[in-house]
């Protein structure tokens, strides 16, 4: 996180304390880099901190930055400019990041004493070692298989495709630049090794649905919906450019796609979209969602211990969707698992004891899968199958809306008073 600092305004009093600013710098920060669910959130929990501390803030933002201005009083305000680049890799301090935010809210932490708090989230590591993070993605992948195609051939094939996407991404948390190519790289290796090793029988389903399982660690779907949401809820600048890079990151993984059809001297039509029978039983669908939440807290850095409530989260959103899907059709259940979902985490997310909303929201998020419709659609295109792409693309633009307007429905039905005041 990077911030730069300038004074202005009156001269009817001094400008905030140093410390304070220093505080409410860091915190916009760490706000950003975790704003993976949208930025709209990020001012509600500045101004409420500026106020503990006696000052005033108001923020101006952008996807990966924002300029702050502090004041105190009638005297000078400050304004700063932070940086932050957005992701939700480190979920682990999201979670230690809210009860900093109620001890400061309720008086009890004097401002050096915020400060320091502040600077051991900052500074904590990763709750879990390399090695685990990379069964993490694999788990991950492996418990999204099923929904491409239930069958026994793709979790095979996905355990392996996923372990090379793992290492790759585990290489990048050491070697910075890397991540930079990640997508691009990841979707290109793990191209090749499906067109080569995997898809040499159309009985095993298109290729496109065997890679998708292993890239899904990629996919921006949370980026999607975020901007939606944010466009949704008026901030036109952040929801606009966060759907720019989202579709910059979709575009890298077709592209990597596109690169292992050429690497491998394949033709593109190669990428038909072709389901396989499935020979998976029920009870491998079903605790395939276990397997599904695991990944996600062993790959997101979120405490262990809040397994339990995810995964509660989980079977709830898919039980839900899942019934009103037969009743009423695809959009319908997924807008109201959408409302469901947000709902159930603004209610719990007010328990101290439970995680903040981004947390409980994410695993059952994911389970809407929205970002590898646009995948699927962008590279079905390329194989020449146009109407079928065209179909997934716009599938993705309707999925990616009900679940934006679902989650602010959600929300907005369960806020707080106080909250909808501060809005």
């Amino acid at each position: 996180m990077e911030s730069t600092r300038a004074l202005s305004g009156d001269e009817g009093g001094g400008p905030p304390g140093g410390e304070v600013v220093d505080v409410l710098a860091r915190l916009v920060g760490l706000l950003l880099a975790s704003s993976g669910e949208g930025a709209h959130r990020i001012e509600r929990s500045t101004r409420a901190v500026a106020a503990a501390f006696g000052c005033r803030a108001s923020l101006v933002m952008v996807p990966e930055g924002a300029v702050m201005t502090v004041s105190k009083g009638s005297g000078r305000a400050v304004t700063v400019t932070v940086r932050a680049v957005p992701e939700v890799f480190r979920l682990d301090r999201v979670v230690a990041l809210k009860p900093w935010l109620a001890s400061v809210e309720g008086g009890e932490l004097s401002v050096a004493q915020a400060g320091a708090g502040l600077r051991r989230i900052e500074e904590q590591p990763a709750p879990y070692p390399w090695w685990v993070k990379l069964i993490g993605i694999v788990l991950f992948s492996l418990g999204f298989a099923p929904l491409m195609q239930p069958t026994w051939y793709e979790i095979g094939s996905t355990a392996v495709l996923a372990a090379l996407a793992a290492v790759l991404a585990v290489t990048a948390d050491f070697v910075p630049r890397l991540a930079v190519l990640l997508p691009l790289l990841a979707s290109t290796l793990v191209s090749v090794v499906t067109l080569e090793v995997f898809a040499t029988d159309a009985a095993h389903g298109g290729p496109v649905l065997l890679m998708l399982p292993a890239l899904f660690f990629f996919v921006p779907g949370d980026y999607l919906s975020a901007a939606a949401a944010e466009l949704a809820a008026g901030l036109m600048t952040t929801g606009a450019i966060r759907l720019v890079y989202a579709v910059f990151l979709l575009v890298q993984l077709y592209v990597g796609v596109l690169l292992g059809v050429a690497l491998t001297g394949s033709s593109t039509r190669r990428l038909f979209d072709v389901v396989a029978v499935a020979d998976l039983p029920r009870w491998a669908l079903f605790c395939g969602w276990v397997v599904f939440t695991a990944g996600t807290v062993l790959a997101f850095a979120v405490p262990l211990r809040l397994l339990p409530v995810l995964l509660g989260l989980v079977y709830l959103t898919v039980g839900v969707q899942s019934l009103v899907t037969k009743a009423a059709g695809e959009m319908a259940g997924t807008f109201v698992a959408a409302v469901v979902l947000a709902a159930a985490a603004n209610v719990l997310g007010r328990r101290p004891a439970l995680p903040p909303r981004l947390v409980l929201i994410l695993p059952g998020f994911f389970t809407l899968t929205v970002g590898s419709l646009g995948m699927r659609g962008l590279t079905t295109l390329a194989g020449g199958h146009v109407i079928a792409g065209f179909t997934d693309l716009l599938k993705l633009v309707t999925v990616v809306t009900a679940i934006a307007v679902g989650l602010t429905t959600g929300a907005a039905l369960t806020a707080r008073r106080a909250d909808l005041r501060a809005a």
